[in-house]
């Protein structure tokens, strides 16, 4: 699913320090009329601008801490993360408390998927500052990237108790949950923020709130959300994959090949979506353009649900010698695939073959006992 995290961030000073050596009033002065104006320009995105100006610190005092912290923040936000990191860390070396360093270097390693250093430093940071809302969910974040269910849980939930609504939390929350196919609290903390801004919401919310409604079987309910994002964005890839497979689930195949196909007019060599579509027309018996679809995709790359596709047109058509040849290839290079076994398991029975059926599904049993899907189907033959 897409990421609702929210984009890096800066932050910039309100107040600068005075260096730690200076030669009278004018030089403070000049110092921080330098920093203002580099502070000003990252915001104006002016990002050369804003290095002549803290370069022009350096000029003054080799080791200013405010010029080293907006060199590092001139080049993160040009993502260029190694050359930030050594401007934070030179800073740090001076100035080991320097919050705005530990900030921007926490994040460096956010960016570089590093986040366990993220959290050291951030974990620093709050030793100093330990209210900071936006450090508390960006420790948080990175424990919820760790697969850390608890610690990130907490840590959203202890912001929340500081700001109830934190936008930034419930949005964790949600991501938390959903990868930890939690879809109930997911939908719980995503629908907070669709409550709380109604139009203004972001089409990611929307979608994300459809997907737990996929992903919770609540099809129908999922239609509604996926329609409201189609209307702000009528091209959104994920609006219109939820749309199909919830009309899929609904076992409308009507429905769900016209969002497939629509996916299909702006991404035409999606080997998933043409499998998908594939799957539609079969099962809705038009076989022609089902079989269509399914070799499209395997004329980019092999694709076992697209193979499988054909097999079963085969078996639709009473063509079973041929679907049987096809499942037996398909188990060859797949050996581990349970499906496989009880569709050619199923062709044998058609074609009378039903003791090479119950071989095929004992044998595999005795490598995987624990399959259910195997073991109901050798139950259903063996009646």
């Amino acid at each position: 699913m897409e990421n609702l995290d929210r984009t890096d961030e800066i932050l910039i000073p309100e107040t600068f320090m005075t260096p730690a050596s200076t030669s009278g009033d004018e030089v403070i002065n000049k110092i921080s009329e330098l920093s203002k104006k580099g502070y000003q320009l990252i915001k104006e995105d002016d990002i050369n601008g804003a290095k002549e100006a803290f370069n022009a610190i350096l000029q003054i005092e080799e080791n200013n801490n405010y010029a080293l912290v907006g060199l590092g923040d001139t080049e993160r936000k040009q993502n260029h993360f190694n050359e930030a990191i050594a401007y934070y860390k030179r800073c740090l070396d001076f100035y080991p408390s320097n919050n705005y360093a530990l900030f921007g270097l926490a994040d460096c390693y956010k960016a570089q998927n590093q986040y366990s250093k993220a959290i050291d430093i951030w974990q620093k940071y709050l030793e100093h500052d330990d209210k900071n809302i936006t450090v508390i969910t960006r420790v948080a974040d990175a424990y919820r990237k760790t697969h850390d269910f608890r610690k990130s849980k907490d840590l959203y939930l202890k912001v929340l108790d500081m700001e109830k609504d934190n936008a930034y939390a419930l949005i964790g929350l949600g991501h938390l949950n959903y990868d930890f196919k939690e879809y109930h609290d997911a939908l719980y903390y995503w629908t907070r923020i669709y409550e709380l801004n109604k139009d203004d919401v972001d089409i990611r919310v929307i979608t994300a709130i459809g997907n737990c409604h996929r992903k919770l079987k609540t099809f129908e309910e999922g239609t509604k959300f996926f329609e409201m994002a189609l209307e702000k964005e009528p091209k959104n890839f994920y609006a219109l994959f939820g749309l199909a497979d919830c009309y899929r689930g609904m076992n409308q195949q009507y429905k769900s090949i016209e969002y497939w196909n629509k996916i299909l007019e702006i991404d035409p060599k999606n080997k998933v979506i043409l499998t998908r579509a594939g799957d539609a027309y079969r099962t809705t018996g038009n076989y022609t353009e089902a079989k269509s679809y399914y070799n499209k995709a395997l004329e980019i790359d092999f694709d076992i649900y697209a193979a499988i596709g054909l097999a079963l047109i085969c078996k639709g058509e009473g063509n079973l010698e041929e679907a049987a040849k096809r499942f037996e290839n398909l188990i060859k290079n797949d050996p581990r695939n349970s499906r496989l076994y009880v569709d050619l398991a199923d062709c044998y029975v058609a074609m009378n073959r039903k003791a090479d059926a119950v071989k095929l599904l004992s044998d595999f049993l005795k490598y995987d006992s624990r399959s259910a899907a195997i073991s109901t189907a050798l139950e259903i033959i063996s009646k």
